[in-house]
């Protein structure tokens, strides 16, 4: 059974409650005392925040949407509208359309003969976001841009529900930016490229390698078996054990992996690491990935 028999969740609500007070007393009593040690706690939270927002978006922590978006709606991490995140993201749920890069909004590749066109340096700029480094570096701003981009494009072209949703998205940041700015005297440029950026790039660390190109649909999605980032990632980490049990609460996901390893590792074709020191390890400097889509749209003539 995917779904969690309890109405209320309570451990992602006590979760929900510690990010936020966390978050707040980073900025209150950390802030006056070590600036940087308060931005670094705030990042912390803000990754955090954005995995219970995950959380949330399938169906958590109780059974009220309304509910449970008003328990995430406040975004201390700035970046992404939760309305579009929530519509992009169910869309990336489709097994069969992962790392399409039409069909999953969450793919990293690119069409061939879109990639053939590109200038040299962007060519170079998605190359070297490739390597985990780099996508800790270029994979926030690049991704935050192109969401702005097409979302601009969006709203020009009338489509439904963009709009609307940046503007639930500021009406949201109004308390952040007067926490931030009045409360605990911050300035907003400093907190937005440390602890949002920080934030963001804790994030690119786990969705770095989530997803491969692979003929099946479960070889394309990613085991990390062990991390201490866990609770961070509400234990994302064991992705393919999310995606077939997409409605289940984040701190079962450990116990449904552990029913059935030898299941799940050969369900994805070993496409399973132990930690992320070895996808360091591995994939620091070296693009784990190419850019171009390496099976589906191979040219503009057989689309």
């Amino acid at each position: 059974m995917n779904v969690s028999n309890r109405k209320i969740e309570w451990p992602t609500i006590l979760l929900i409650g510690v990010t936020y007070l966390g978050w707040w007393a980073a900025g209150a009593f950390v802030y006056p005392l070590s600036g940087l040690l308060a931005l670094a706690l705030m990042a912390v939270f803000n990754a955090l925040h954005s995995s219970l927002v995950h959380e949330v978006i399938h169906g958590h922590p109780t059974r009220n949407s309304r509910l449970n978006t008003a328990l995430v709606i406040i975004n201390p991490s700035v970046i992404w509208p939760f309305h579009r995140y929530r519509k992009m993201h169910l869309r990336h749920h489709d097994d069969e359309r992962l790392t399409d890069p039409f069909d999953d909004p969450e793919s990293y590749y690119r069409t061939l003969y879109a990639y053939e066109s590109f200038p040299a340096w962007a060519k170079g700029v998605l190359g070297l976001s490739n390597t985990l480094i780099g996508r800790l570096i270029l994979g926030p701003p690049m991704s935050t841009l192109a969401l702005v981009m097409g979302d601009i494009t969006a709203i020009r072209r009338g489509e439904d529900g963009v709009l609307w949703a940046w503007v639930w998205h500021c009406i949201g940041l109004i308390p952040v930016v007067y926490f931030v700015t009045q409360v605990f005297q911050i300035p907003f440029w400093l907190y937005f490229v440390t602890a949002c950026y920080g934030g963001a790039a804790i994030i690119s660390l786990r969705t770095f390698a989530e997803h491969q190109w692979h003929e099946t649909p479960e070889g394309r999605t990613i085991i990390v078996e062990h991390s201490p980032l866990s609770i961070l990632f509400l234990n994302n980490n064991l992705h393919l054990v999310h995606h077939k049990h997409p409605t289940a609460p984040w701190y079962d996901l450990p116990r449904l992996y552990r029913k059935n390893r030898t299941h799940w590792r050969a369900l994805n074709h070993g496409y399973v690491y132990p930690n992320y020191w070895k996808l360091f390890r591995s994939y620091a400097l070296i693009a784990k990935e190419p850019v171009a889509h390496p099976a589906w749209h191979r040219s503009k003539e057989t689309e």
